[in-house]
């Protein structure tokens, strides 16, 4: 049993064992979709590495007095963000006009309830896992400060977070500006990580002009 099916085994038996609605019970006892276990397959765990603060077919109360279910939820300390794997049968060759109304609505509302979205095509959990990683890191960022190396510095650890915010590479130039420090010492602090491999070169031959988090 690999690492990956370990911990996904232990995630989804702890759900069961805390949950006490019978409805969402049963829907995770059936298994999660083929989407969902690719998702966590290909970009969740290894962008992120375990699955604390995730939960599989989240129950939420839509305005019309039914219930919803989200692929996953992801709620450090309450917080609302969904995570939908949208696959390209029923999400786009054949989707009805009654059940594209359906769906928009379901986002409009949940939305309106101060849930944040994250869609995921199945076909990018397939063809582009890496950038799907990267969007996974930076959702994430939205919600919490994420872990990091306890041995780096102070300056180290926010650059690694401020590279997990952003969707692309950065300059020296935009990191000097967000740690309020010269371009000398911001170089240096991204020389030093991506010698500890956190980070990568972007761009630049013989003097870097972009880095990028390392996934």
């Amino acid at each position: 049993m690999t690492r990956f099916e370990q911990q996904y085994e232990e995630w989804m038996q702890r759900q069961l064992a805390e949950e006490p609605n019978a409805q969402r019970s049963e829907i995770l006892r059936k298994g999660l979709g083929h989407g969902s276990v690719a998702f966590l397959r290909s970009v969740w765990f290894p962008a992120v590495g375990h699955f604390h603060d995730l939960r599989a077919e989240w129950e939420v109360r839509d305005f019309g007095n039914g219930y919803r279910y989200l692929d996953l939820a992801y709620r450090p300390g309450g917080a609302k963000g969904g995570i939908e794997i949208q696959g390209y049968g029923p999400h786009a060759r054949d989707l009805d006009i009654v059940r594209f109304k359906d769906l928009c609505r379901r986002h409009c509302l949940l939305a309106l309830d101060g849930w944040t979205f994250l869609p995921i095509a199945y076909p990018s959990i397939v063809d582009e896992p890496k950038a799907c990683q990267q969007l996974v890191l930076a959702f994430i960022g939205k919600f919490v400060a994420t872990d990091v190396p306890a041995s780096l510095s102070w300056l180290e650890a926010e650059t690694v977070r401020f590279a997990r915010r952003l969707l692309r590479p950065f300059s020296p130039a935009e990191l000097e500006s967000h740690l309020r420090v010269s371009d000398r010492h911001a170089r240096r602090v991204l020389h030093d990580l991506v010698e500890r491999q956190l980070l990568d070169i972007a761009s630049g031959s013989q003097r870097a002009r972009t880095y990028r988090i390392r996934v």
